[in-house]
């Protein structure tokens, strides 16, 4: 099968499209023919080994040091069930079938930049008739990252007041309309080119990050780490306080970030440091998201009946797989990248 693969650490460049070995699906597993897969930024970070701050180590005994162990990246993947080894029961005890269209993610196993993919039976779930493979594999990893943060972490109440900080990504644009679904009062942080997209999806404030005159998130970087000069400087010159601040790409600090909070507000670091991640305690919540089979069900219910709308930038053939990771790693995409192996 074709796949795209990177047998060492670096630019975009190291990824190349090559024929490689169909896999098997062992008891427990499928094998899904790709329609869609997503191009994330835990992707762009694998391919480069490029960990937040005091990671680096632990990632590279968990991926692989001299270089990666896995060699085919993506994650999100949306697509037929092609072979099913033994008994294997989907998320929720349902029975999987050959044919059937699925979604899910794959785990530590990666592997869905290819025209195949093999994980777990328990992590897909039947994929709704009227939700595009483009849509599925959209949905998954900015949606259930905003979930898990908002839900899970952040206790999100109707009523509250929350900013969502880098508003336009893949975790961004799921925020906003999340958090506006659930009730909540959502002012958004992102360009003024991104602003009439925020507006669209739920947001009720825009605050343009690069107008003129708007402060930065942090006033340097030794503020970013709780030191240095500007104690008293509130990102973005906010005078409002939130319930619930979201930093969806890693600008705000423990230290900065609670100069937003209300009394109880709490603030969630999608994006932290080692230092960050240690000191995220209390009213500062921190740490990857799970992937949950029956948040995927829930996000694709949301986003077949029109609740949920899944933003994507492009979509591009598995050849121009390189492309795909250049826009990713600069730092601006809007929604999502996809390709179709």
């Amino acid at each position: 099968m074709r796949a795209a693969v990177n047998t060492e650490y670096g630019d975009p460049e190291v990824v190349r499209v090559t024929e490689i070995e169909r896999p098997v699906p062992g008891p427990g597993e499928v094998l899904v023919r790709v329609h869609s897969a997503a191009v994330t930024a835990a992707d762009s970070r694998l391919r480069a080994a490029r960990f937040p701050g005091g990671f680096g180590p632990i990632g590279r005994l968990a991926l692989g040091l001299r270089r990666p162990r896995r060699t085919v990246l993506g994650n999100c993947v949306s697509g037929v069930v092609e072979a099913i080894g033994g008994e294997s029961p989907g998320a929720g005890g349902a029975r999987l079938r050959v044919g059937q269209e699925v979604a899910g993610m794959t785990g530590a196993r990666m592997g869905a930049h290819a025209e195949f993919a093999l994980a777990k039976a328990t992590r897909f779930v039947p994929k709704p008739a009227g939700v595009s493979h483009d849509q599925a594999a959209g949905v998954l990893f900015g949606g259930s990252t905003a979930v898990h943060y908002l839900r899970e972490k952040g206790r999100l109440a109707p009523g509250s007041s929350v900013l969502v900080v880098g508003a336009s990504g893949a975790v961004g644009t799921n925020a906003v309309q999340l958090a506006a679904h659930l009730g909540a009062r959502v002012t958004a942080v992102t360009s003024g080119a991104n602003a009439g997209l925020a507006e669209r999806l739920g947001a009720s404030t825009v605050i343009d990050h690069s107008a003129p005159g708007t402060p930065p998130a942090s006033s340097g970087h030794g503020h970013r780490h709780g030191r240095g000069h500007g104690h008293s400087h509130v990102p973005y010159g906010l005078a409002e306080r939130f319930d619930l601040v979201l930093d969806t790409v890693g600008v705000l600090s423990p230290a900065s970030g609670r100069r937003l909070l209300t009394e109880r507000g709490v603030l969630l670091l999608a994006v932290a440091d080692l230092g960050q991640t240690l000191r995220s305690v209390g009213r500062v919540k921190s740490g990857p998201a799970p992937e949950k089979p029956e948040v995927f069900a829930e996000l694709l219910e949301l986003v077949d009946r029109g609740l949920l709308e899944v933003v994507v930038e492009s979509v591009h053939p598995l050849d121009d797989i390189v492309a795909a990771h250049r826009r990713v790693d600069s730092g601006r995409k809007v929604g999502n990248i996809l390709v179709h192996p």
